[in-house]
C-alpha cells in the first residue's frame, strides 16, 4: 500500500481484477450445477442451492487465500485498510450471486 494520494486507484484496479477474475472462473466452474430456467413444473430450489451454496464457500475461499496473502505483503501499519475491501468483497458477493442466477 503505497503512501501516494492516488494509491486507492491502483488498489480498487487490483480488487476489480480479483472480483472479476474470481466471478467468471466460479461461474465457470459452476455452470454445470443448477437450472437457468426458474420458471418450470419441477422444483428448482435444491439444485440452484446448492449451486448459491458452493459459489458462497468458494469466494469466501478465495478471499481468505487472498487476505492472507497480501496481509503477509503489506506492513503491519496499512492491515487495518485491508478490512475494508474485505467488505467491500462482501457486499460484492452479493451482488455476484445476484448475477450468477
Amino acid at each position: 500500500m503505497n503512501a501516494g494520494k492516488h494509491s486507492w486507484v491502483l488498489w480498487l484496479f487490483y480488487f476489480l481484477i480479483f472480483e472479476t477474475v474470481v466471478f467468471f472462473g466460479l461461474q465457470w466452474l459452476l455452470s454445470g450445477m443448477g437450472l437457468s430456467n426458474q420458471y418450470q413444473a419441477e422444483n428448482t430450489i435444491v439444485p440452484n442451492w446448492v449451486k448459491a451454496v458452493t459459489f458462497i464457500l468458494l469466494y469466501l475461499l478465495c478471499l481468505l487465500f487472498m487476505v492472507m496473502l497480501i496481509s503477509n505483503m503489506v506492513p503491519s501499519k496499512h492491515r487495518r485498510h485491508l478490512m475494508l475491501w474485505v467488505y467491500l468483497a462482501l457486499l460484492g458477493m452479493v451482488v455476484m450471486l445476484f448475477v450468477l442466477f
